[in-house]
Order: structure tokens, then sequence, then C-alpha cells
């Protein structure tokens, strides 16, 4: 009998969960479950690992991810053995479990997944519900000493949502995933604020008009919640200057990020803050050292990433009105000649919010990415239109990049986004 390569039997393994499970990232409705039924059966069925690490849960629409990253950092920098949770992944099923910037064994994953196959078909669940299963029972094993995981969708119906942690963060809230979350910004608020919890400092990142929501549910569950704002003010110059209690705190270097980071970082100080009166010491050099390395550290990708120079060419997974503003707002920080965008969105979305605020002074590339959730790029391509957006249809995203960067010249500036998914087809991302 020939000799399976772990390689192999890992590809075989993940195969397994995206063709027998529905995968939201994928397909989209059929796979969200508004229940945590199947989460809690699969933790009882691994001996409750989420009660066996110390944690932190990040919320919210846009920055939640970036927000994660910079949390693992500054504790891995502590000396912490720390536990990454975030989804989706670009490249490899790996990067979504971290351990001090470490992707999970494969031979984990293909452990687990036999250990748990014959649940499977009595639970069935989400590919979602398993891997946050995986997560869980891998921190737990590997007795980290603080997990940072991030919602995958909503908050309170997610299954991440079965940890009690130390501190929870809510980051900004915008309009995304409407069609289960909510129509208005008060109901997809008050989804996300579904991970607050008793007894559980909560920490909100941006003070918006309808924060109340969250004021109100922290009351309800007799919890402290604070507005990282009233504590912090973080201004993006050539770096970003931290003020605590209007007192100049901290300069982090450009390195720590892009400009629009500035409201995740004053959220990211606050949970800090209170992770110090909960027994971790995180002490101001180890939080300078770890913001301004902390992609780095954790393996981050996507977030405004530079890929080359002359012309510069940027990535961006940012994919909803807000996230795209703020992706517009950072491209106009550079000086260049013409702008060209590579662009592929997902077709269950309204998508007219975002087309009516993109440049109309760029050459424009549609492309789609190799799932069934992407949007047909000449569909994308006729949408665009409607908003005075012109270009052409390439519909390979690599052949989309390699179009712009022969049309472009050196003083130009080109960018690729619209979607998790174009962002994580890159070639050598």
């Amino acid at each position: 009998m020939p000799i399976v390569s772990i390689d192999t039997e890992f590809e075989n393994t993940v195969q397994f969960l995206y063709n027998q499970l529905p995968m939201f990232q994928r397909d989209g409705a059929s796979a969200y479950k508004k229940d945590l039924t199947n989460t809690i059966r699969l933790c009882e069925f691994l001996d409750h690992p989420e009660n066996k690490f110390k944690s932190v849960h990040v919320a919210g629409t846009n920055g939640k991810g970036s927000s994660s990253h910079y949390l693992a950092a500054v504790c891995q920098q502590a000396g912490y053995k720390t536990g990454l949770y975030t989804s989706p992944h670009l490249k490899s099923f790996t990067e979504r479990i971290k351990i001090n910037g470490v992707e999970i064994e494969k031979q984990f994953v293909i452990d687990f997944v036999n250990r748990i196959e014959s649940m499977i078909p009595i639970i069935q669940p989400s590919f979602f519900e398993i891997t946050v299963a995986m997560c869980f029972d891998y921190f737990a094993k590997q007795k980290v000493d603080i997990a940072i995981i991030e919602v995958g969708m909503g908050g309170r119906l997610d299954s991440t949502n079965v940890i009690t942690p130390e501190v929870g963060l809510i980051t900004n809230i915008s309009k995304d995933h409407q069609q289960w979350l909510g129509n208005s910004l008060e109901e997809i608020a008050r989804e996300k604020g579904g991970i607050i919890k008793a007894g559980v400092p909560i920490v909100i990142s941006e003070k918006q008009p309808f924060s109340g929501i969250f004021e109100a549910l922290a009351q309800e569950k007799i919890t402290q919640l604070s507005f990282a704002g009233d504590t912090y003010q973080v201004v993006y110059n050539a770096g970003f200057d931290i003020v605590k209690n209007n007192q100049n705190q901290l300069k982090l270097s450009p390195n720590t990020g892009a400009a629009y980071q500035t409201k995740n970082l004053a959220g990211v100080l606050k949970v800090i803050d209170l992770l110090n009166k909960c027994g971790f010491t995180l002490e101001r050099e180890v939080v300078k050292e770890g913001l301004e390395n902390a992609f780095k550290m954790t393996g981050l990708k996507g977030r405004w990433q530079e890929l080359s120079t002359n012309p510069y060419v940027f990535c961006d997974v940012g994919h909803n009105e807000a996230g795209l503003q703020f992706v517009i707002d950072q491209i106009h920080q550079y000086k260049f000649k013409n702008l060209h965008i590579v662009l592929g969105m997902v077709n269950d979305k309204d998508i007219s919010s975002v087309l009516a605020l993109m440049p109309k002074q760029a050459n424009y590339y549609f492309c789609q990415a190799k799932i069934p959730r992407a949007m047909d790029a000449n569909l994308l391509a006729q949408k665009a239109a409607e908003y005075n957006l012109h270009g052409e249809v390439v519909s390979d995203v690599n052949e989309a990049i390699n179009k712009a960067k022969m049309v472009a010249d050196k003083d130009d500036f080109i960018f690729i986004g619209g979607s998790n998914f174009v962002v994580a087809e890159i070639e050598g991302l």
C-alpha cells in the first residue's frame, strides 16, 4: 500500500471538510447557522476545551482582524504563549489557527478531523463550526496563556460566542452581511453586541451614533463598558501619535500600519489596559514593540499590503462601504499620475453603495475570484458603468493584475481588492 505524505493527507482532509460541509466563504447563505447548538455539542464531545484557556473576544464589521493581530502580537511580545484565531484564511487553512505566529500543525488538523468524524453525520456542523471547535481544542491542548478569538460574522449567534473571555472588543460597525445581521446599523450593532457578557468588561473602539445600544446591553448584563476614544486619541502623522487622558503616551512608527488603523489602535490600547488589571503584565515598551511589529510577528496579510514600488502596487481585503472608504482615503495619501484598480466582488451583497464611492478617475480591470460566490466579472463591469466606472473585463485575477502592470508606468498606482477572495488569489502574496 503506497505511503501517503502528510501534505497529501492534509489536503485530502481539508478537501473533505470543504466537500462534506457547507462553507460560508464559498457557499454563502446555505452555510450560515443561526444557532449555537452545533458548536455546543462539538465542545461537549471534546470535553469543553473552550473553558480551558483565557481569551479576548473581538467582534465588529471592519477592523476586527487587524485588532486581533495587534493584541496577539503584544501578548506574544510580553512572553505569553498566545493563540490567535481569525477567518477567513487567504492562502492556507492553517492561517486560521496560530500560536505565537506559527500556524497549526497539519497533523493536528488531520487527527482532529479523524477524531470527530463519527460525530459529523450526527451533528451536521458547518465548516466554520468545526474550525472553531478545532481552534478551541488546539489552544486547550497546547495550554496557551491567552487566545485572541475573532468573531466570524455577527456575534450573538457566531460559533465563537461560547467562550467567556477576560475582555471583549467591538470595533467599527457598518453595513455588511445585511441579509443575516439586519438592514440597519442598529440591528447589526445589536447582533455584534451579542458578545457582551455578564461580568466581562467590553471595549467599543469607535463611538458611533447608535452606540447607545451597546451601553444598554452592558447595563442589562451588569458589566463595565468603555469607549476607547474617551481614554485614547490616536493621530496618524508619519506614524501614530498616541495620547492617553490628554497626555502624550507613545509614538509608533509607520510600520505599525496604514492611517486607517487609528480607531483600531485606540480600542486595542484600551483592551491592553484592562488585561493589565486582570493578571497580565503588558508594559509600555512591550506594547510599542508588539504594535510596531505586529503584522510581521503574526503573519497578517492583505491589510494595506505593499506588493511593489515603481509603480506602487497595494492590496487590501476591505470589501464593504466603510472598509473601502478607508482604502480610498489611504490611496489619496500617495502622489501618483494614473490610478489603476483591479476589482472583484461577491454576488450576494448589495454593492451599489461601494460602487458609488469608488474613484471615477481610474482605469478598472474587472475580475472574479475562483469561488461560486464571486460576481461574474462582466456583470460587475455593467454595474460599475452605472456609476461611471469604466475599464475592461479580465476575469482571471492575476491576468488582470498583469494587464494593469503592463499599462501602468512607474509613476502610477495600482490597487487590488474588493473582496477577500481577490486578494487571496494574488500570486506570491
